[in-house]
């Protein structure tokens, strides 16, 4: 094994310690007795005291198999734009976590847009702090992690979409993919509430051109679009008929500050 992504937000996004972080995501997930199959889940990557319940609904709802396709965004503009990981693991509080090499590969060998690339992701948040949920469940998880950067008139999202959903089809076994992305940021809880919603309504209408269309039309702060939108046009090409949301939050639920929130959404895709 290479070496490791070493964990860049421990002790800041989330426990840095391992005992307090598996005593937190014990708080947080919520395993249910019924766990159902889901091609894919849209979670907030805030830090674990403002949304790790949203994330912990989200990922105590689902069946997780052995292997999960990370979309974030990338919020500090380092390296390729649209930047996958094909080797290696990541480290956490909890251990490494192993890339899933021979799915990383299958999913480049579709996609013109996506390159091979780990300086993305050396300082991006997005993808890290949906790791621990998922070493929490299940031990032995392997990734691939994947950081999209652009604009709403990317041409990007619907072929790397496809190309992932190719991959998946190609590779075999079941693989979930998750959408890390915050809502609204810095606005009233009634403003972000309100636009959450509007956007939400497309997204679990499985529609990605109405999403973008609203998000433009009231210039809504999604900082992770592009990985929601790429996740529904590859959950469709999977089959996906279906999506609900599980947990909507703000963060003002936990500061008591409603003046400048950010939104936090769980959605799983079936």
């Amino acid at each position: 094994m290479r070496d490791a992504r070493q964990a860049a937000v421990s002790g800041h996004f989330y426990p840095g310690e391992k005992q307090a972080l598996l005593k937190a995501l014990k708080g947080y997930v919520r395993v249910s007795e019924k766990k159902e199959p889901a091609i894919a889940v849209i979670c907030p990557h805030a830090g674990y005291v403002y949304s790790g319940k949203v994330a912990g609904m989200v990922y105590g709802k689902v069946s997780m198999p052995d292997s999960v396709i990370l979309l974030g965004p990338n919020h500090h503009g380092y390296g390729e734009p649209f930047a996958i990981m094909r080797e290696g693991s990541w480290q956490t509080p909890l251990g490494e976590v192993e890339i899933n090499t021979p799915l990383a590969e299958k999913i480049i060998a579709q996609s013109r847009y996506l390159h091979a690339d780990s300086l993305a992701h050396v300082p991006e948040h997005s993808i890290e702090v949906q790791i621990p949920f998922l070493q929490y469940i299940k031990n032995d998880i392997r990734i691939v992690p994947i950081t999209l950067y652009g604009n709403l008139e990317s041409t990007a999202w619907p072929e790397i979409g496809i190309a992932i959903s190719e991959a998946i089809k190609d590779y075999g076994e079941k693989v979930l993919i998750v959408a890390s992305s915050d809502f609204t940021h810095y606005e009233t809880r009634e403003k972000a509430e309100e636009n959450d919603r509007y956007a939400i309504e497309a997204i679990t209408d499985l529609n990605e051109d109405l999403f973008i269309e609203r998000i433009a039309e009231r210039d809504i702060s999604i900082c992770g679009f592009a990985p929601i939108v790429t996740a529904i046009i590859a959950s469709k090409n999977l089959g996906a008929k279906t999506a609900e949301l599980v947990e909507y939050r703000t963060s003002g639920d936990v500061s008591g500050d409603y003046e400048q929130v950010v939104g936090y959404a769980g959605i799983v895709i079936k």
